[in-house]
């Protein structure tokens, strides 16, 4: 549905609150595979101990080299050891992402399911209020995330750290404290920066993101509606529009280009200054005999080594912080509460007959406007209730209610004597075809639309139920047959053919229940009689509310309810009512005289 950018600022770009929580809610994803994770961990601490080793065994081969002897012996062993543990430490880190690999793919596809599940679980409500294209982009974000908060995390930023602190330890050890002191200030120096300013420009990259989502919702929606805006030579309203979003967009992205660069050159001073009080001690230890030139090459190879990584923990650190909010943002859809909920112990709706009952039903979207009005009728098995009125008269209502898209404010619904709040959803809907006025198809073939109402259905159901619907002669004249591509929401077909496609596959999904909500207004005449002929006949054998605005296709009906303002104001047989003189019978006759002029 299309929305106001107004209203999809609000819905959709408020940035979710980054929150560390959500490092928490994927825990439970990456447990199934406890064995691969833990296997994963011993892979890294391995890999980062091998690291860690190479300096130290270089050191041994330079001084080994470096004594002055009459004769000098190659430390072979001491060569062959440094290349396994360099391979060592490369090869862990492969099998690692090997072994690893597994658990984020699995998790990235369980929250995705996870947040699509929901997504169809929540309530008509929110369907009609959001906007899809920044709906998908939230998904496509937190789906990425997932892989990328994992491996920063777990394979980036935790041995990146471990590692700084071992060869600290390491250095104050074997050489003095001072060079430990300067490892660690360093680090904390280098996070401190990091933390800080990331803290700072995570504002313009959420704005960014932001206003990122809402550009691409409203060209998603501005597509969607491709005849609507060429029906108003639109094009460069919708790109105006467009390009506004983008002009937003630049600006936050420019704002988050620039406190990036700041960041970069603060991290970028604190490396330099450690890395150069470093190197000069070292050299001075040289000099003065209290280090060895093994020594030095050693610090040197752990600066190489140490401060390579450190200095993409602030990138790996900006994307921590951006996949969290991503995360944040899907897992806020997936938590988003339901408002029509299956009962604590709802069980199966059990048909048997299939009477619909309404009692004393009170109905309102918005509190501040009531649509239905102790509205109460009766449809036995078998029978056939029409309900008709003006526009906006609760009629449509009546069947989303029925169908359980929204709850009663006040009364009940009732399906052979059981509640329909106390009766799983998936039973209750499974009982209830509904062809509705505006036919949306999925841009698939003639034939998996219509097999969408019984998916397991043979070839020749589907076939059959295409005839039923008077549409089977239409599809084997196609070029394509059953295998012609019918468009996003079914745009390449007309209203009447939509609407044929909708009943066909109603048709196949054969419920106790049939809902028609003006079913055949998009029908020529003449395909209007003849399907009105077979879906009278169908409804013979089940319980069908009709829900019309043309009187001539209800006529037939064993009761006839006159709605408006959301009351029952007559009720009875086509003659009975047109008999009674009152608003029926003015409605009948104002539409036999449309016909006739």
């Amino acid at each position: 549905m299309s929305q106001s950018p107004h209203a999809a600022s609000s819905t959709q770009a408020q940035p979710a609150p980054t929150d560390l929580r959500s490092i928490g809610k994927l825990f439970p994803y990456l447990w199934e595979f406890r064995g691969r994770v833990l296997l994963a961990l011993a892979l890294l601490i391995g890999a980062k101990l091998a690291a860690v080793m190479v300096p130290l065994v270089l050191k041994e081969i330079i001084d080994a080299l470096d004594k002055t002897k009459a004769s000098l012996v190659l430390p072979l062993t001491l060569i062959i050891a440094y290349g396994l543990l360099r391979f060592a430490s490369t090869t862990f880190a492969d099998l690692r992402d090997v072994v690893f690999g597994k658990v984020t793919q699995r998790a990235m596809r369980r929250v995705s399911m996870a947040v699509f599940q929901h997504l169809h679980a929540l309530s008509l409500r929110f369907h009609l209020e959001r906007q899809t294209g920044g709906i998908t982009r939230d998904i496509e974000r937190g789906s990425k995330a997932i892989s990328s908060l994992v491996g920063y995390l777990l394979f980036r930023i935790t041995p990146t750290v471990l590692e700084i602190l071992m060869v600290a330890v390491i250095l104050f050890v074997k050489l003095d404290w001072v060079f430990g002191l300067i490892t660690l200030v360093t680090l904390i120096s280098y996070i401190g920066f990091t933390v800080t300013i990331t803290d700072w420009r995570t504002q313009f990259v959420r704005r960014a993101n932001a206003l990122d989502s809402e550009a691409y919702g409203r060209a998603i929606d501005s597509l969607l509606n491709y005849e609507t805006v060429k029906y108003f030579g639109n094009e460069r309203y919708e790109a105006s529009r467009y390009d506004l979003s983008l002009a937003e967009w630049e600006r936050a992205a420019l704002q988050s280009q620039r406190s990036l660069g700041f960041l970069n050159a603060a991290q970028a001073g604190t490396i330099a200054i450690g890395v150069t009080l470093m190197v000069i001690r070292a050299a001075n230890g040289v000099v003065e005999g209290s280090l060895t030139l093994g020594d030095l090459v050693m610090v040197n190879a752990f600066l190489l080594q140490m401060f390579q990584p450190l200095s993409f923990l602030g990138v790996m650190y900006r994307e921590i912080k951006q996949s969290i909010t991503d995360v944040e943002r899907m897992f806020t859809l997936l938590h988003r509460p339901r408002e029509v909920e299956d009962a604590e112990n709802a069980q199966t709706l059990a048909v048997d007959g299939g009477e619909v009952k309404f009692e004393h039903v009170n109905f309102s979207y918005n509190t501040d406007r009531a649509i239905l009005h102790d509205v109460s009728f009766t449809i036995p098995p078998g029978k056939t209730v029409a309900v008709v009125g003006a526009s906006g008269a609760g009629k449509s209502t009546l069947a989303r209610l029925l169908f359980r898209f929204y709850d009663v404010n006040e009364g009940s619904i009732k399906i052979d004597n059981q509640d329909i709040r106390h009766v799983s959803q998936e039973s209750l809907r499974a009982a209830i075809g509904v062809v509705p006025q505006d036919t949306v198809l999925f841009n698939d073939s003639i034939y998996y639309n219509i097999a969408y109402g019984r998916p397991d259905a043979t070839r020749d159901e589907v076939i059959a139920a295409a005839r039923a619907a008077h549409i089977l002669s239409f599809i084997e004249i196609l070029p394509q047959g059953w295998d012609t591509i019918v468009g996003e929401r079914g745009l390449k077909l007309s209203g009447g053919e939509k609407q044929r496609v909708a009943i066909a596959r109603t048709l196949l999904k054969n419920p106790a229940i049939l809902i028609l909500d003006e079913a055949t207004s998009a029908l020529d005449t003449k395909t209007e009689k003849a399907i009105q002929a077979e879906l009278l006949e169908i409804a013979k054998s089940r319980t069908s509310l009709i829900i019309a605005h043309r009187l001539s296709t209800v006529v037939e009906a064993d009761e006839i309810l006159i709605i408006e303002g959301g009351r029952i104001l007559e009720r009875g047989l086509h003659p009975e009512l047109l008999a009674q003189n009152g608003v029926y019978a003015l409605m009948w006759a104002m539409q036999q005289q449309a016909e006739e002029d």
